[in-house]
């Protein structure tokens, strides 16, 4: 599937609508819609060699079988989830945040809602309606539906409490060269929009825990971990906020008609500091 075909209008404009859903309308996805969310799934490819098994849940066809899905009460009315299960490999979870950040984009093109959520769901009850395998993990899901037209308490503290409208400044987060020397916007090109859809992505507990050098016409991307932050959890949760990124990065420059691919170049480029580790470069 040519990524930004998926969408009804630009890309950017989707990016700056994006916001995190957690109440909804209760009512459940008409069929069509359903149908289309469905075909996304079904075609959704990242740049990563790996496989996401994805499903799109109705809550009311697993109450028969007395299997409860639910968010420990994040999440108020919603009728349908995405679950999405790797096997923790290579660059899987790259590749699912890549993949269901696609998914997200154009729920939100539709004018749906969603969340990403990565602890705060009741994984044994969704990894039963997933029937995962022993060589499975189910890290992440996502609820989608019509979002309701008030936003509950919950949903204003929990947006509060993650600082999600606030972002780290340009220069924090992108470099030229090297980590020395702070990337400004002008000094950007024609990176510059692709970068600052980088700056708005959402990231777990608002981190934003990419870093990128330009490098004449290559991007090299970075991921600054905050230390203890994935503890317990069974995977590292940062590294699907960098696939969020990449996703951003990639279907901007692609809209903007600039081509390049993704690969490993391990640039000669002294690390930030200890937490900082080299992922991948998208090369022109």
């Amino acid at each position: 599937m040519e990524s930004n075909m998926i969408f009804n209008k630009p890309v950017t404009e989707i990016i700056k609508k994006r916001i995190s859903v957690r109440s909804y309308d209760s009512k459940s996805l008409d069929s069509s819609l359903r149908n289309s969310l469905e075909e996304c799934l079904r075609n959704l490819k990242g740049p990563f060699d790996s496989k996401v098994r994805y499903k799109l849940i109705d809550i009311k066809d697993f109450e028969s079988k007395d299997i409860k899905l639910g968010t420990y009460g994040i999440i108020r009315g919603v009728s349908s989830f995405v679950a999405a299960v790797i096997n923790n490999e290579g660059m899987s979870i790259e590749q699912l945040g890549y993949e269901l950040e696609q998914f997200v984009l154009y729920a939100t093109s539709l004018g749906l809602g969603t969340c990403w959520l990565g602890g705060t769901f009741k994984k044994g009850e969704f990894a039963k309606a997933m029937e995962l395998k022993e060589s499975e993990i189910l890290p992440i899901v996502t609820p989608v539906g019509y979002p309701k037209e008030k936003e509950g308490l919950i949903g204003s503290l929990m947006r509060t409490v993650a600082g999600s409208k606030n972002r780290k400044a340009f220069e924090e987060l992108f470099y030229s060269e090297n980590f020395d020397k702070p990337l400004s916007e002008s000094e950007a090109g024609v990176y510059k929009e692709a970068l600052e859809m980088v700056r708005l992505a959402p990231s777990a507990s608002n981190k934003q825990p990419w870093r990128i050098v330009k490098d004449e016409n290559n991007l090299h991307i970075y991921l600054k971990h905050t230390p203890g932050y994935s503890k317990g959890m069974g995977f590292d949760m940062q590294r699907v906020d960098i696939g969020i990124a990449v996703c951003h990065l990639d279907l901007t420059l692609r809209e903007a008609g600039i081509n390049g691919s993704f690969k490993k170049v391990h640039p000669d480029i002294k690390a930030l500091d200890e937490n900082t580790e080299y992922v991948i470069s998208w090369v022109k």
